[in-house]
């Protein structure tokens, strides 16, 4: 009989989940977290269950930090260990992950098994997140799935505040000086680049780095962290739901 498991990340944004066979992804969705992640995780679940006999799943998985809403699921876990069994599922070369996401960011240093063997967790302050990319984008009259194209091939204008609110002020000064939009959304992603640096520094450079996350989605950005560090990034097919895959694989076991 063909077995499933579900894995659900429920994040500050957005809410990921993918219903997985031991082997590869059979159906994934990602919707916005909104108000309410219980409800958000909820109809995730139900999107991947429609056509699924419910009792051909072993075992739902709930990671993020809405996972502790989640009542309807068999158990839940951090997303570090999730990030950690999602990347090397896909990667075994892969040694450290900087993730990137709606509110936080991490760096998760991994063994030759896969295993966590330390993380550095920036959760205080929205500065360089897709909250703080969200925000002073659209000081630009932009969004996140634009920013590229707004940026590309451009000079990035300096942006020296990492606070979100100092950033928009500033952001507000520069179009008064008549900066180009371009430049400065290739400063805000700059400065994006600058800040997974530093947070990439306080943990140990290993090996293959792979970078996860919505953000992980702009090419513009990536390009910036790969000439820093003078090296190509793993990127996943889909960086937004390794988290999911990961708690859908502990799920399967």
């Amino acid at each position: 009989m063909k077995e499933y498991s579900i894995g659900i990340d429920s994040g500050s944004v957005a809410t990921k989940a993918v219903l997985f066979d031991g082997q590869k992804i059979i159906k994934k969705v990602i919707i916005p977290t909104g108000w309410s992640p219980k409800r958000t995780s909820l109809e995730a679940y139900n999107l991947l269950t429609d056509k699924v006999d419910k009792d051909k799943i072993k075992k739902v998985i709930g990671t993020g930090y809405g996972r502790v809403s989640m009542d309807f699921v068999d158990k839940k876990v951090t997303e570090i260990t999730c990030h950690t069994k999602g990347i090397f599922f896909l990667n075994k070369d892969v040694r450290t992950i900087l993730d990137i996401g709606g509110q936080d960011s991490k760096v998760i240093n991994i063994d030759n098994d896969g295993n966590v063997i330390n993380f550095i967790m920036n959760d205080k302050c929205a500065a360089g997140t897709g909250k703080f990319l969200e925000v002073t984008s659209n000081k630009l009259g932009s969004d996140i799935e634009n920013i590229d194209e707004l940026a590309k091939d451009a000079i990035p204008e300096n942006i020296s505040s990492m606070c979100t609110v100092f950033a928009e002020s500033e952001i507000i000064s520069l179009l008064a000086q008549d900066i180009p939009k371009e430049n400065i959304a290739a400063g805000i992603l700059k400065s994006i680049a600058n800040k997974g640096i530093s947070i990439l520094n306080k943990g140990n450079l290993e090996d293959i780095i792979a970078f996860t996350g919505g953000l992980a989605k702009s090419k513009e950005l990536v390009k910036m962290l790969e000439e820093k560090l003078n090296k190509k990034i793993f990127i996943a097919e889909d960086s937004q739901i390794i988290g999911a895959l990961g708690a859908a694989i502990i799920g399967f076991k």
